[in-house]
């Protein structure tokens, strides 16, 4: 995970631990994931609603302490209702 990359932990519907990673690269989300710690990251082409949601509160939680601006929460927003329009954020 690189510097600009904001991460997390979660487990998979089969109950296997799963570490993801998100980066903005221009005006896109890039998502990788890996099952354990020294195996390579892979793409996540389609993250589950569940990923959004997670990177949504991180980077409210960064908006909160000034290290990304706040304009970038309403594009997350808007991204993630492109994806999955019935979503409630």
């Amino acid at each position: 995970m690189g510097k600009g990359d904001i991460g997390w932990k979660r487990r998979t519907d089969e109950g296997e631990k799963r570490e993801v990673s998100a980066k903005k690269i221009g005006k896109v989300w890039k998502f990788s994931v890996r099952e354990k710690r020294f195996d390579r990251w892979t793409e996540l082409k389609s993250p589950p609603l569940e990923d959004w949601q997670l990177l949504l509160d991180a980077v409210r939680r960064r908006i909160s302490r000034k290290l990304i601006p706040e304009k970038e929460e309403h594009l997350l927003i808007k991204t993630i209702l492109q994806h999955f329009p019935k979503a409630s954020l």
